[in-house]
């Protein structure tokens, strides 16, 4: 397995018997030593110079797992792949900002990623701010994820009321008539 690390490349040996854990480690560093010190002997670095690794869905895939902040560094075509992107928004919500802008608009990957973090419905599309049980899951996670919904939900009565109730201070973002 190839260890890159800035420029450098090294090859680890693989065992049958070893699982390889894999990590994405996007610090750019030629200390290659350091970083493997941190981690454990079967862990493969892979930062943004290695472009096979990057397109490689095994090892994007198990690196999302481990952390759904690595889709950043995957390839265009794994961040339009709809099983990595799941993975990564399971683990971390606001991975859907590095998701492609289709994956941005499923359903069911927003609807995860705003339930594990609520801030990531900035990142989903329009059709999605717009859609009442996504809005509704975000602002459940955070009041604050109120500012990103379509108008017509910030001026909704009971998406505002989840909001508030989750953080008072979310009020600043309803859409709220003035009565005469």
């Amino acid at each position: 397995m190839c260890v890159c690390v800035s420029d450098a490349c090294l090859q680890l040996p693989q065992t049958a018997s070893a699982r390889l854990v894999i990590v994405v480690v996007m610090a750019f560093t030629t200390d290659v030593a350091a970083v493997l010190g941190t981690l454990c002997p079967a862990v493969v670095a892979v930062n943004r110079n290695c472009a096979r690794l990057r397109a490689d869905r095994e090892v994007v895939l198990g690196a999302v797992k481990q952390n759904g902040r690595f889709l950043r560094v995957a390839s265009d075509e794994l961040r339009a792949d709809r099983e990595v992107v799941l993975a990564a928004v399971k683990q971390v919500g606001g991975a859907l900002q590095a998701a492609a802008a289709d994956m941005r608009a499923d359903r069911e990957i927003v609807l995860e990623a705003v339930t594990q973090n609520g801030w990531s419905l900035e990142y989903a599309s329009p059709d999605m701010r717009g859609d009442r049980e996504v809005v509704t899951k975000a602002v459940q996670n955070t009041g604050w994820a109120l500012q990103f919904a379509s108008q017509n939900l910030r001026a909704d009565p009971e998406v505002v009321l989840e909001a508030v109730t989750n953080v008072g201070a979310s009020l600043q973002f309803a859409l709220i008539e003035e009565v005469d």
